[in-house]
């Protein structure tokens, strides 16, 4: 906590988050980001989380590691592409430069675009190892959202994705050069950053909860996935007053307005699938991998969580 910056601000609280002062250290000539250390730091825990899940469904020790090739990649793209296009005024037009819209590191990563490629680079990963993509997908979307939770912290460091503003105890400072410009006099705002890593880490134990209790299978686990963060994403989205995410669809932002037809969709699929294929997968193979494989790996899944 610390005193807020501007006594002088119509919002004045004795106590909120300061934002870092930097985002990015030097080791010699090579910037170290903090905005790409989360994100390093969500993947390898997702990669870990899914490892754990996917072995105690019957998957290979080292298969998720192995599609990880695949989908990191394939998702860190989508998810540029998808900001780049959604908000493409910030690199198009009159005294912009189309160039920075390649400078990852300064943030900006459309969660559904990276979600869309990732789904991609795991199918084609899983199609060249004989997986099925619906158990594969269900033992890997729990740990996206931790992945989510740990990577909202990078836009701390750059001090993005913040709400209105507000006098609450949690009231996030914000430097008067990430401010909107009519805003310049308001010292603290909604830390949406924080709500969104919050809401991701409880929706996280609530969808292991559900799947450990009812044995979800047939791509439930990511159906609910879907359904609670955009849940949350919708309700945080509508708190933004940032340059981010301007663009408005009849009165809504766009992210609220995909939140809402995913949602919908997600929903229905998971109706569908309870309704066509109860129960979980028995095998989540489409074709048996080598034989010294399964024989290297039959203690290690014998001790893995059968409910994980």
């Amino acid at each position: 906590m610390s005193i807020a910056a501007s006594l002088s601000s119509p919002l004045v609280t004795l106590f909120s988050i300061p934002s870092p002062a930097e985002g990015v250290w030097h080791l010699g000539p090579v910037p170290i980001r903090a905005y790409a250390l989360c994100i390093i730091a969500g993947i390898v825990v997702a990669i870990w989380l899914g490892e754990r899940r996917w072995v105690a469904r019957g998957g290979l020790p080292g298969e998720v590691s192995d599609l990880a090739i695949w989908a990191v990649p394939f998702g860190l793209v989508g998810g540029r592409l998808y900001h780049v296009i959604t908000d493409w005024e910030l690199y198009f037009g009159e005294d912009k430069n189309p160039v920075t819209a390649l400078y990852v590191w300064r943030g900006g990563l459309g969660i559904w675009g990276a979600i869309a490629l990732g789904a991609l680079g795991v199918w084609i990963g899983a199609r060249l190892r004989g997986i099925k993509l619906l158990p594969l997908l269900d033992a890997l979307a729990p740990g996206v959202l931790v992945a989510q939770a740990l990577g909202r912290w990078g836009n701390w460091f750059n001090q993005e994705l913040y709400g209105r503003p507000t006098d609450l105890p949690w009231g996030l400072e914000i430097d008067v050069a990430h401010r909107p410009t009519q805003y310049l006099d308001v010292t603290t705002f909604h830390p949406a950053f924080l709500y969104e890593c919050l809401w991701n880490l409880a929706a996280f134990a609530l969808l292991v909860w559900l799947d450990r209790r009812f044995r979800l299978g047939h791509g439930r686990v990511l159906a609910l996935y879907v359904m609670l963060y955009t849940a949350g994403r919708a309700w945080i989205e509508n708190l933004r007053i940032d340059d981010v995410q301007m663009n408005d669809v009849l009165g809504l932002r766009l992210n609220v307005w995909t939140s809402i037809v995913l949602f919908v969709l997600a929903t229905a699929f998971f109706l569908w699938s309870a309704r066509r294929h109860p129960g979980r997968e028995e095998t989540v193979r489409t074709r048996e991998p080598e034989a010294d494989a399964q024989d290297d790996t039959a203690d290690e899944r014998s001790t893995a969580d059968p409910t994980a």
